[in-house]
């Protein structure tokens, strides 16, 4: 399998020696270890390696975590770290005592100590942060984002027209490209491994995602219910999220919703969408919209198998979104973003909406997104309400498959996908 270089790299180059410990979460499968590991060729000092997908090691670490932690030098790469988090205590000794020992020598650097990988579970990443606080850097690994995939230089997306008119688009594709790529997703493994039919690969992905993480977070009695919950969100992404809803058409208690859609988002299969507020807007829905974080797994889940039937199906304008949004988010994540401060969408009880808010230097960016080559000016009739937000506001884009960017009017604009 070939390597193919990540966006995060440029953020991580950033804070490997700054930080003692350095973590990188994310979904199975995003290429987590392949990239420490990428990263790793170019230090000096060699970097160990352990995985506790090796289930010896496993119990060692959790059996005796002092002596698992003298048994392998530093730095050291701890793969699928939530399998021990046991090891937490420990790892923060070690690295005050690094600390300790380099206030009495000047000549010595501590340097980064220890590279975790793991899914997002909640549980351990509330202790992390507990256990590690400021002497931790936490960031997100996720499918490939299109620039990633186009070798792109990649950084966050601000949709202030002057700056992005000087970035660079990825290769134009035809909306039924654009839709092959929808439904073939993001994962690694389709793109660089060994050739697989997607189908193959998300059916795989699925089984493997309830054997190694959900029966490892909660005891599920009916994994039946479980896929039927999943593929019902799938159904939904780009939509508010009901919870109540849901549960009905599942035949589960609005408890366990939540708590089954906590685990898919801490895992980062899904990602919620807050609306905007703030003291000078009423009147907003408050529910979050939910999104998937690859659409290939949403088109899987969904039952579509080829991008002609979903690009001709009612499905087909939801998903378009989700690929926009996802991306967007992935852009944020990349450049070591938190895209929770920065991402919001607005409606209200009116019925106006705006599909995405950016938020940055407290000035906010309305964005509406339209699966059309022609979209039409009514696309932004909604831009007006945030004026109400009393922020600083900035031009308005709708996103959508036209091949120029077009000046709508003053302060307004088509923008084409790939500008993302």
């Amino acid at each position: 399998m070939e390597y193919k270089n990540r966006a995060l790299e440029k953020t991580l180059k950033k804070y490997i020696g700054k930080y003692p410990v350095i973590m990188i979460t994310g979904p199975r499968q995003v290429g987590k270890t392949t990239l420490l590991k990428y990263l790793s060729l170019g230090k000096k000092e060699k970097i160990n390696y352990v995985t506790f997908d090796d289930p010896l090691l496993r119990v060692q670490a959790n059996d005796d975590p002092e002596l698992f932690l003298r048994t392998h030098e530093t730095p050291l790469i701890i793969d699928e770290f939530q399998y021990a988090p046991n090891l937490l205590s420990y790892i923060k000794i070690k690295v005050d005592n690094a600390r300790n020992d380099a206030l009495f020598d000047t000549k010595k650097k501590v340097g980064t100590l220890y590279y975790l990988t793991g899914s997002q579970v909640f549980q351990t990443m509330r202790n992390v942060s507990e256990s590690l606080a400021g002497r931790i850097g936490i960031f997100d690994l996720l499918p490939f984002s299109s620039r990633e995939l186009n070798e792109v230089t990649s950084e966050a997306f601000i949709p202030e027209i002057t700056s992005l008119k000087k970035r660079t688009p990825v290769k134009f594709l035809n909306p039924t490209k654009i839709f092959e790529r929808i439904l073939k997703g993001s994962y690694p493994e389709i793109y660089y491994g060994m050739k697989i039919d997607f189908e193959n690969y998300y059916q795989s992905y699925i089984r493997t995602y309830l054997e190694r993480d959900i029966r490892e977070i909660i005891k599920i009695k009916d994994e039946n219910k479980f896929i039927k919950f999943i593929s019902s969100l799938a159904a939904r992404t780009g939509q508010e999220l009901v919870s109540s809803q849901i549960g009905r058409e599942i035949g589960i208690d609005n408890k366990t919703v939540e708590e089954w859609l906590s685990i898919l988002k801490n895992t980062g299969i899904v990602y919620l969408l807050q609306p905007f507020m703030n003291n000078n807007v009423s009147r907003i829905i408050k529910r979050p919209k939910i999104y998937f974080l690859d659409t290939g797994l949403a088109c899987y889940l969904t039952g579509y198998s080829t991008a002609t039937i979903l690009e001709k199906s009612a499905y087909s304008g939801p998903i378009f979104e989700t690929y926009v949004i996802s991306e967007i988010i992935k852009s944020f994540i990349n450049d070591g973003k938190d895209p929770r401060n920065h991402l919001f969408y607005y409606r209200d009880n009116n019925q106006r909406e705006i599909d995405l808010l950016i938020k940055n230097e407290e000035k906010i960016y309305p964005i509406e997104i339209k699966k059309s080559a022609t979209p039409r000016k009514e696309a932004i009739k909604s831009f007006d309400i945030v004026k109400n937000f009393e922020l600083k506001t900035g031009n308005g884009i709708v996103l959508c498959l036209i091949k120029e960017i077009t000046a709508i009017d003053d302060n307004n604009y088509f923008v084409p996908i790939e500008y993302i």
